[in-house]
């Protein structure tokens, strides 16, 4: 649990918010060390801070939350990061006897049939492991930006996660634009997700994730049967 206070958080807002997502990494790196992690889920976003954070120490602690359905593409540019960079990834699945009780008591599709079903999954397959890894830690990184929803229109690039004891949590790349993203991937030869190429700007686990078309939202093609308040998955709870 951190200690900082809300004026704090409000002042370490205030000085990051203009800063590029470099400067609040290294912040965090030396402020935490090793009880800091990057959730990683090989999105453009991801990657990005990645390759971001192993400039700044060579050994970061990455985790990846491993559902058992991501696309054969996402193990692909893991591979590619692993190769690149180095480094080795801390890996979380789910509890095998929870995935086995939903799929024997629900069948291998629930998700599609009601958001409380989506939602159960999301939280054996996501949430359930990631509060494993987030265990010890003092703060975590995420790849949310402002622009990605309307649920995340107003994060900040601090804030404290209630949600997980009360740890922090680092939005690096909060105020930049999906330009922004893939400007660095581009300039810095960022390995990345194949599928970024085939329509797909927003990638989760193989059954919920479909291409979009031109037009449509960049999120449109998470969850595309759910209304888009809904499209979360329980791992970015904020409290108020």
């Amino acid at each position: 649990m951190n200690t900082l206070l809300p004026t704090d958080i409000d002042s370490l807002n205030a000085q990051f918010e203009a800063l590029p997502p470099q400067a609040l990494l290294k912040w965090a790196v030396e402020q935490f060390g090793n009880r800091m992690a990057l959730a990683c889920s090989f999105g453009a976003e991801d990657v990005a801070l990645v390759d971001m954070l192993v400039k700044i120490t060579p050994q970061p602690r990455i985790f990846v939350l491993d559902t058992g359905r991501l696309h054969q593409e996402t193990y692909d540019v893991m591979e590619r990061c692993r190769q690149r960079y180095h480094i080795e990834f801390e890996v979380y699945f789910p509890q095998t006897a929870l995935v086995e009780q939903l799929l024997r008591t629900k069948g291998a599709n629930s998700f599609y049939l009601s958001v409380e079903n989506r939602k159960e999954c999301c939280h054996i397959r996501k949430v359930e492991p990631l509060g494993r890894a987030l265990q010890g830690l003092q703060a975590w990184i995420t790849g949310l930006r402002r622009q990605q929803a309307v649920t995340r229109a107003s994060i900040p690039k601090v804030e404290v996660d209630d949600a997980h004891g009360g740890i922090l949590k680092l939005n690096p790349l909060a105020d930049w634009s999906e330009e922004q993203v893939w400007e660095y991937i581009r300039a810095h030869n960022v390995p990345y997700n194949v599928l970024h190429d085939r329509g797909f700007p927003s990638i989760g686990c193989a059954p919920c994730t479909r291409a979009i078309q031109p037009g449509e939202d960049i999120r449109a093609g998470r969850w595309w049967w759910e209304t888009p308040e809904q499209k979360e998955c329980g791992l970015h709870v904020r409290s108020g």
